[in-house]
């Protein structure tokens, strides 16, 4: 998906006990610092007691116009921390107990991630009013941006010993994957044509890498929270292109590069950044344009799911190794740390993590 806009926040699950199960019926209209572009939104969730750690859900997103996106077969996963949501009776229901200055830290990290959005949407609404293909090419070429400054910084740490979460680098490397492919059709469209547009993309792109890597390193749970916004409003920018070209999308043929990503024999990457679904469950069809642009729509959701998912420290699994759990084997829980602080802070106190 897309890169610095404006947009927000929250679309969760909620944690509960073993033999509990919990209905999210409806999400009613909420604040920008806490909106979802995934609603109204409905799911269940049924916990296993014999293994949590395998449970499903299903979920369906219904859109404006009526029409529906599926998105079923979930993972479900922990919630940040300042996440609530509305009971079928309205009241507000707290998944989670933060300190109030936790509360009020994760307060400002928002609005700063908020403000930066916003700030530099309305510059690319400006340039971009009406260059639809241009203006996602240049959101698809920053979009790559945080998943490489992701890695990035987390090869350091395992450079020094301090993290050996393999799950994080496959993941966000998935992602990264993903968003390439993105940037590959809107070249095949035209969308890279003129030489501003390149020049725009590849400076922005430099610059979020930076601030990024160094957001990352200091608050991953900040970096989290910002690319979440990001891609949360990359779903509503081709969400709202979709409803008002979605006819004459229809008349288009799809681009090759989109035919072959979304129907190829190996989708093993394309299950892999999908964080809350079971892999296999979500098998695109491309037969004109306009498939390959809810195809994209939809991607951006399942990138801001795992995004929200990234936010609680320690959440992220890959899909594929909840398939291993559930063949018998165990996943080892590995050495890890949140931000540089913690990580200089535990290679001080603890021994080094042991490479498998």
């Amino acid at each position: 998906m897309a890169a610095i806009f404006s947009s927000s926040v929250s679309a969760s699950s909620l944690a509960s006990s073993s033999y509990s199960q919990i209905h999210l019926l409806h999400y009613h209209h909420i604040p920008l610092s806490s909106r979802s572009p995934l609603s109204p939104l409905i799911a269940s969730v049924s916990l296993n007691p014999k293994r949590t750690s395998s449970f499903r859900a299903r979920a369906s997103l219904l859109q404006d116009n009526e029409e529906k996106v599926i998105l079923p077969d979930s993972i479900p996963s922990k919630t940040s921390p300042l996440h609530t949501v509305k009971s079928p009776t309205g009241d507000s229901i707290s998944t989670s107990s933060p300190s109030a200055l936790e509360k009020r830290l994760i307060n400002f990290e928002q609005s700063i991630n908020i403000f930066l959005t916003d700030s530099v949407i309305k510059i690319l609404d400006t340039l971009y009013h009406d260059r639809h293909y241009a203006r996602f090419f240049v959101l698809e070429t920053i979009a790559r941006v945080p998943y490489f400054a992701f890695m990035s910084v987390l090869h350091m740490y395992e450079s020094f010993g301090w993290w050996r979460r393999a799950d994080y680098l496959k993941v966000h490397f998935a992602e990264s994957w993903n968003e390439m492919h993105h940037l590959l059709i809107m070249e095949e469209l035209g969308g890279n044509a003129w030489w501003f547009d390149r020049f725009l993309a590849q400076h922005i792109a430099i610059f979020y890498y930076i601030m990024t890597v160094l957001m990352y390193a200091i608050s991953p749970r900040m970096a989290y929270h910002f690319s979440e916004c990001v891609e949360s409003h990359a779903f509503e920018t081709y969400d709202k292109f979709i409803k008002v070209q979605g006819e004459e999308l229809k008349k288009m043929p799809a681009p090759e590069v989109a035919v072959n990503y979304y129907t190829g024999d190996d989708l093993y990457l394309f299950d892999e950044f999908q964080t809350s679904r079971v892999p296999n469950s979500r098998r695109p069809k491309i037969e004109n344009l306009y498939d390959v642009f809810v195809n994209i729509r939809d991607d951006e959701a399942e990138h801001c799911k795992t995004m929200k998912a990234c936010q609680t420290h320690g959440n992220l699994r890959s899909p594929h190794s909840y398939a291993e759990d559930d063949d018998g084997s165990v996943c080892a829980l590995e050495a890890d740390c949140e931000g540089i602080v913690d990580c200089i802070k535990k290679s001080v106190t603890s021994n080094p993590a042991k490479v498998k």
